[in-house]
């Protein structure tokens, strides 16, 4: 039976909510886990970077499969690939061992996120939803991210252990491949031989970037920004102990910044092409006064809404981001340009991890963040000449058509 485009986005949305949401407890069991059996930044900072570090980088090779073979089928082996290796991780303990299975299984989903959002623009009718499908798809992500930590840390707590979590965030992945399998539609479309052509090769996407200066502006503002917020990650489980939380003040601490992210992927919804340049501008700023926030906090409710208000930010960002790529890559190197992004990004933010626990012991968990306020302030104004895309002549990319490259206007 053929379903409607809207009805299949909310289709890959749901499958997003169920394995984000299994993922982000997941993350937040190995994270905890590592910290309670090492009490070292540096074991911590080992575990971000190899997972959201270094198989960032490498994205460019698995996002040429995206723009390969049929994106459909890299979904679902992705994913089940991923299913796997948290089984395995359910009956192991050692930290060395978690840490190496999260990297197998990042390094496997990794070709997932390229090539489902390198989908959307063929997946939906017409140009004018490419927000609203990027706002569901980032409500399913946020909300799993807010969900998953409280789930992560309950179960924590019930079974007293993190095996019973990596088993269920593969179930989780299960779950998302059965929905991506009941999704029958054109996740890409035809390519010319001149388009072959011209973006050949797993570089393609990184070549693409560079020629487009909105895109280099973007990933030279995001670079920098995540050389100094990235650090944040490691210093959440400090932050909570900082503040006698412990860990359900831990969960509590992602679960405020999913909040955030949920409300700001809502408000994302109603964006377009003109309002996407002023939002991503807004977000970075936005960002930026939370971090500052957190620097400052006299208690841990504070510390709270600044991370309620540092999730929004970062939502209607992520929306308006997505929609701005989207819009100015063909079909035939949209995988590698998103895959290319994302790596160029990760190299910043393994930097950030690689600092991370010097700069934690140095001045603290507050510090860090202040350090992350500082460099999105910076990121502000380094996006401040996208604002000039608002007098671009409209797109209609479901076919493919994109800006030409070079110009801002």
């Amino acid at each position: 039976m053929s379903r409607s485009p809207r009805s299949n986005v909310r289709r890959l949305a749901v499958g997003r909510l169920i394995s984000v949401t299994g993922g982000a407890g997941a993350y937040t069991a190995l994270m905890f886990t590592v910290w309670h059996q090492t009490h070292s930044a540096t074991w911590q900072s080992a575990a971000l970077l190899l997972t959201f570090g270094v198989v960032g980088i490498l994205s460019p090779l698995t996002g040429h499969l995206g723009d390969r073979f049929d994106r459909r089928r890299v979904m679902i082996l992705s994913e089940s690939i991923a299913a796997a290796v948290f089984f395995v991780m359910a009956f192991v303990r050692g930290p060395a061992t978690l840490i190496g299975l999260a990297f197998v299984s990042a390094m496997a989903e990794s070709p997932f996120y390229s090539a489902s959002s390198a989908a959307i623009p063929n997946l939906v009718e017409r140009s004018e939803d490419i927000a609203w499908a990027n706002s569901l798809l980032g409500l399913g992500r946020n909300a799993g991210i807010m969900l998953g930590p409280v789930v992560g840390g309950v179960l924590l707590s019930a079974l007293g252990g993190s095996s019973w979590v990596f088993a269920i965030n593969g179930l989780t992945f299960v779950a998302s491949v059965l929905l991506t399998v009941s999704v029958r539609a054109d996740y890409s479309r035809e390519h010319s031989a001149e388009e072959r052509e011209e973006h050949q090769g797993v570089m393609a996407g990184l070549r693409f970037i560079w020629r487009d200066r909105p895109l280099r502006v973007m990933v030279i503002a995001w670079t920098v920004f995540l050389l100094g917020a990235g650090m944040g990650m490691v210093a959440d489980a400090p932050l909570a102990e900082l503040f006698d939380a412990g860990s359900a003040g831990f969960g509590l601490l992602i679960a405020c910044w999913g909040l955030g992210s949920v409300l700001g992927s809502l408000l994302g919804r109603k964006l377009t092409q003109r309002t996407e340049p002023v939002w991503l501008v807004g977000g970075a700023a936005g960002i930026a006064l939370a971090g500052l926030g957190i620097a400052f906090a006299p208690s841990f409710g504070f510390v709270l809404v600044c991370l309620l208000v540092m999730g929004a930010s970062d939502g209607i960002s992520i929306v308006a981001e997505q929609g701005i790529m989207m819009r100015r890559s063909p079909d035939a190197v949209r995988s590698r340009v998103m895959a290319g992004f994302d790596a160029l990004l990760s190299l910043g933010i393994a930097i950030a991890y690689v600092f991370a626990g010097p700069v934690l012991e140095a001045v603290g968990p507050k510090g860090v963040y202040g350090v992350g306020g500082v460099s999105a302030a910076i990121a502000a104004v380094l996006l401040l000449p996208i604002l000039r895309l608002r007098r671009a002549a409209p797109l209609d990319v479901g076919m493919g058509g994109v800006l030409a490259p070079s110009d801002l206007v």
